[in-house]
């Protein structure tokens, strides 16, 4: 047997030509010759099926619910600004500096929140699958949303939108992203490219729309407006239906174990553990531009100026971005894929701190096509990036965490944009300070192809040793044991 992953014609011919687990040389057509340790065989009557990915099917469907699921969460977040200075408008006074510091809040926290739930989410996914989780997370996002319509003063807005809206539409989000895995593996990139475009799409409309009804109805009625997409967003959850073989339970109970609700495994990999510090460390200075863009424009250019435009220019370069990368990472191979996200967060860290140097309206909308597309690339490898690092079977609680430690930097960085304009008067160094930490943490990503690397490098030597010292102990075994010495009538063998 010259192969070890060649088929067999004979059972019986083959029992006994390779011992189990045993070191198998193959021969290369330049003659070298290469060692495997082929895996321990399942008992008989255990052997699990393989399990095929569709790559499309009723998988396309799914990735429209899920654009959908992006495009109405992220997109409604993103249009913040629009909302901003309504809540400015109806809650006070545009000029009262500490208004602006607690209105900025609201968007703030419901952004985090949407991350901070990311943890608990995944257990939910995990125990009750991704359609009821997801549908659930919809209805509660739904009642948040049309609660906030009723507020009429910003105090109960932290709660029924910053906490219950954003609450929602996290247990929304995380599924969407775990259900393509069921669906996708060779397109798996190209895909979430697609489906995260869906936020780029909702980002360039909403503005405009958001702009319009506010000034047609009001803020109360435009709120319950974008409840419709919420409950869309209801109905598109019951397409998650989940392929995945489910994890077995070590207990018979209804409830499982601690260690499979917290799924420990992932924090075993030091790759994952860069990744997993090192994105929040980058995401400080993100949301800054989302929400007091908007603010700096009018500042800077006037009242009157077409600020929309930005938000719009931020959404196309972002959709295409995503398509153009998430292709891209198809093509390169596992964790490289980091390099990527590196590119992202430089480019995003210098064109924040561009933005107070634009003088002119047309080198702002350059900053933002930059910054747009750049900001697509690194939102579309993040799902593929988590199946590499930590394999499917454990991504849903790896993304969990992961934007669980995003909810921190995501909360925080608004709010202290707002206290500098407020102190200092302009937003000048509030988006100088926004784009240091993109460079800070793409800095520390770089690290993860070099230690995946060594990882891997270490496991086949100790997984080729270990297949040596078996095979050294059956050929031990099987020599003939020397017969005990010939011994005298009378004598004793001692």
């Amino acid at each position: 047997m010259t192969e070890g992953t060649k088929m067999v014609e004979s059972d019986t011919a083959d029992k006994d030509a390779v011992p189990a687990g045993a070191p198998v040389e193959e021969k290369k057509e330049n003659g070298d010759t290469k060692v495997t340790v082929p895996e321990q065989s399942a008992a008989p009557g255990a052997e699990e099926p393989t399990f095929v990915h569709p790559e499309g099917g009723w998988g396309w469907l799914v990735m429209l619910s899920a654009m959908w699921c992006n495009g109405s969460v992220f997109g409604i977040q993103n249009a913040f600004g629009i909302l901003f200075l309504s809540l400015l408008r109806e809650f006070g006074s545009e000029d009262d500096d500490d208004l602006r510091f607690r209105t900025a809040w609201v968007g703030s926290l419901s952004m985090g929140m949407i991350f901070f739930c990311s943890p608990i989410v995944s257990v939910f996914t995990d125990i009750l699958g991704c359609r009821i989780t997801a549908v659930g997370g919809a209805a509660v996002g739904l009642v948040g949303l049309l609660a906030s319509s009723f507020v009429t003063s910003l105090g109960p807005m932290y709660f029924t939108y910053g906490i219950v809206f954003s609450c929602g539409c996290s247990f929304a989000y995380q599924p969407s992203l775990v259900i393509l895995g069921h669906y996708f593996k060779k397109r798996l990139g190209l895909v979430n490219g697609i489906v995260t475009a869906g936020s780029s799409i909702f980002t360039i409309t909403l503005p405009f729309l958001l702009s319009g009804l506010l000034d047609r109805v009001g803020l109360q009625n435009t709120m319950r407006i974008l409840c419709i997409l919420m409950f869309v967003l209801m109905l598109a959850g019951f397409t998650y239906k989940p392929l995945l073989p489910v994890k077995p339970r070590s207990t018979g109970g209804f409830c499982p174990p601690v260690s499979q609700i917290f799924n420990f495994n992932i924090w075993k990999s030091v790759g994952y553990r860069i990744w997993a510090f090192g994105i929040p460390a980058a995401l400080y200075g993100y949301f800054v531009p989302y929400v007091h863009l908007m603010k700096h424009v009018e500042e800077r250019f006037g009242e009157d100026s077409n600020k929309e435009v930005l938000l719009m220019c931020i959404g196309i370069t972002s959709g295409v971005g995503r398509l153009i990368f998430g292709r891209v990472a198809d093509y390169i191979h596992g964790v490289n894929k980091v390099y990527l996200q590196v590119t992202s967060f430089f480019v995003i860290g210098v064109m924040s701190m561009m933005i107070p140097l634009c003088n002119i309206f047309g080198g702002l909308i350059a900053v933002c096509l930059l910054m747009g597309m750049f900001d697509g690339c690194f939102i579309c490898i993040m799902a593929p990036i988590a199946f590499e690092l930590v394999g499917p079977a454990d991504v849903s609680q790896a993304i969990g965490f992961l934007l669980g430690l995003m909810s921190v930097p995501m909360t925080v960085g608004p709010p202290i944009a707002g206290f500098l304009r407020d102190r200092l008067g302009n937003y000048d160094l509030a988006f100088y300070l926004a784009g240091i930490p993109p460079l800070i943490g793409g800095a520390m990503l770089c690290l993860i192809p070099w230690v995946e690397a060594r990882t891997k490098k270490r496991q086949k030597e100790e997984a080729l040793k270990n297949g040596l010292d078996i095979t050294q102990k059956m050929l031990d075994h099987d020599k003939p044991q020397e017969e005990p010495p010939q011994c005298k009538a009378g004598e004793s063998v001692l």
